[in-house]
């Protein structure tokens, strides 16, 4: 049974032909030690035996499992579609083919309810693959400790401000997305009607967008220790290399720009001014014309 003396927590699952590992996933998911759970099935029409399998698992748990359908819109329309289902004080995103630690969800807890200005906890991530090629080593290497990557904070166990982050003067640098994939984070569900959803215009960046836009408002929470699985593919780590262009780079930095350029270090609202900024983006035009004419 359900402890009820402690806050639901749903897991959202979004689903879309997962079938090859989506039974993995929700093996993890009933196996957690922390037991207010709900289980949100959000599916994008899958052609496979995704639902036929998720409905076996309604008979091995007393975990509600809740299955809707969704018409696909992109991966952040499906992702708010889950969210809006869900029933829970907090959010815990568990994608198909991951898999969390059975503590993930305990340990997550109770650092959100020990601080409760805390609106996002995430964990480090350890990694799943098939074959250990030499992409998903470049990947490994490079994206393994994401919470490295500052440089004013020094991001422990424990909790730091949120606008502590976005004050870092690595805020735009590579990597993008310091914080992890949704599967090692952790959410409070008022983050969303504070903040509102994921944008759905971005494709590659709509998570680590939405969490800077959550620092603005709740201090984050960070659990030093791989309590999710993350799967990797090797045309996923291809695709993911930090040397290519991001496509929704401009996009993202507009955002920035928009909602929480007051709060950044001032060599990055200067970047950002040189890009929106009229008057700079007028300068920074007459002074490539003039270099052009040298």
């Amino acid at each position: 049974m359900n402890d009820k003396s402690t806050p639901l927590v749903s897991i959202c699952i979004p689903t879309y032909n997962g079938e090859t590992y989506i039974a993995k996933a929700l093996e993890s998911a009933i196996a957690q030690t922390y037991t207010n759970l709900e289980i949100v099935v959000s599916d994008d029409a899958s052609t496979d035996n995704t639902l036929q399998i998720v409905a076996t698992f309604k008979e091995k748990t007393a975990i509600p499992i809740k299955v809707y359908q969704h018409t696909p819109a992109g991966i952040g329309a499906n992702w708010n579609h889950c969210v809006k289902q869900a029933q829970g004080n907090y959010i815990k995103f568990l994608f198909q083919d991951d898999v969390l630690e059975p503590h993930c969800i305990e340990i997550m807890m109770d650092l959100a309810l020990k601080n409760p200005k805390v609106g996002l906890v995430y964990c480090k991530r350890s990694f799943l693959y098939n074959h250990l090629t030499s992409k998903i080593q470049e990947f490994v290497a490079y994206y393994g400790n994401l919470h490295t990557y500052w440089q004013d904070i020094k991001v422990e166990q424990g909790v730091l401000h949120g606008k502590s982050y976005l004050k870092d003067r690595q805020f735009l640098n590579s990597p993008k997305n310091k914080i992890g994939e949704p599967t090692a984070v952790l959410l409070k569900r008022a983050c969303f009607d504070k903040v509102g959803y994921f944008n759905k215009a971005l494709k590659q960046t709509l998570d680590c967008e939405f969490w800077y836009r959550v620092m603005k408002y709740y201090d984050m929470g960070f659990v030093n220790e791989a309590l999710v699985k993350f799967r990797l593919h090797d045309a996923q780590a291809s695709a993911i290399n930090k040397q290519r262009p991001i496509p929704d780079k401009a996009l993202l930095y507009k955002q920035y720009y928009k909602h929480l350029f007051w709060y950044l270090h001032p060599k990055n609202q200067l970047k950002l001014l040189k890009l929106y900024h009229p008057v700079f983006k007028g300068l920074v035009s007459l002074k490539q014309k003039w270099h052009a004419q040298k």
